[in-house]
């Protein structure tokens, strides 16, 4: 018994002496926030939330210990707006990976080619903004319409980035082939959250077409109708939102872009 109650007073006293620790250290408090947009038309790029869509990497480059702090990753949220209060002060590499062409490119021996990440300051609120070249885009064509308990809905896919430049600038980090561009597929997701996507969907209802090869070349620019599986019960509200992807990954994730969700009501 003798021997339990030591190992408590034992536990309790690191516990103590961490804390008191800990508490020598300021709490971060600073603030970055910022945007994708897309290079082209100054758009926001729509991703998903979590770790199939746009991810913020900070690297602390004022650390001055003889052991560096870890990468501190958070993520963009679905309308290409990102935040994050919690950071301290500092000197920082910010890097951001998604669904377009990759700012930090390296080649097949490791060394670095391009590098559009940004070196910043963060003191109090700090804002920045990143340019990109998205791989596809997608728009809503017309409104969705409603019968029996199904949604239909049009959407045009088009390139974010034309063949050329994506080869220019994704070939020299080797392992180049030309259906890295192939569109491999297009979903319309259905959630009764707003935030509806890749992790927020419901399976009864989404749909996902599959497409072989290039065979969904001949489909860009066009409007292409979707409609939901199953059928919606009477009097509940939906939010629908479309994605594709193209076969090539970044940072391992082969990421789908989006457009804006859109609110549905599946009338009585």
């Amino acid at each position: 018994m003798k021997k339990i109650f030591y190992g408590v007073l034992f536990c309790l006293a690191v516990i103590s002496f961490s804390s008191c620790e800990i508490d020598n250290f300021d709490l971060p408090e600073e603030t970055i926030k910022g945007s994708v947009v897309d290079v082209a038309t100054g758009e926001l790029v729509l991703t998903d939330q979590g770790s199939e869509g746009t991810r913020i990497r900070l690297r602390e480059l004022s650390w001055t210990e003889t052991e560096v702090p870890d990468n501190f990753d958070f993520w963009c949220m679905k309308e290409g707006i990102f935040q994050n209060t919690k950071v301290f002060k500092g000197h920082y590499n910010v890097r951001i990976d998604g669904a377009f062409i990759p700012l930090v490119r390296t080649n097949s021996s490791g060394d670095t080619i391009a590098d559009e990440s940004k070196y910043i300051d963060i003191e109090g609120v700090t804002e920045v903004e990143f340019e990109v070249q998205p791989f596809l885009k997608l728009e809503w064509v017309g409104q969705p319409t409603v019968s029996n308990g199904k949604i239909t809905a049009n959407v045009r896919v088009t390139r974010g980035v034309s063949p050329a430049d994506f080869r220019a600038k994704i070939e020299p980090m080797g392992g180049y082939n030309d259906g890295m561009l192939n569109v491999t597929d297009l979903r319309l997701f259905v959630s009764q959250v707003p935030h509806v996507g890749y992790r927020e969907w419901d399976n009864r209802y989404t749909t996902q077409i599959n497409y072989d090869g290039n065979s969904f070349d001949n489909l860009l620019g066009q409007t292409i109708t979707v409609t939901t599986n199953g059928e919606i019960p009477a009097g509940r509200t939906v939010f629908i939102r479309a994605a594709a992807r193209i076969n090539y990954a970044t940072e391992n994730i082969r990421r789908h872009n989006y457009n804006e969700a859109v609110r549905v009501e599946i009338p009585n």
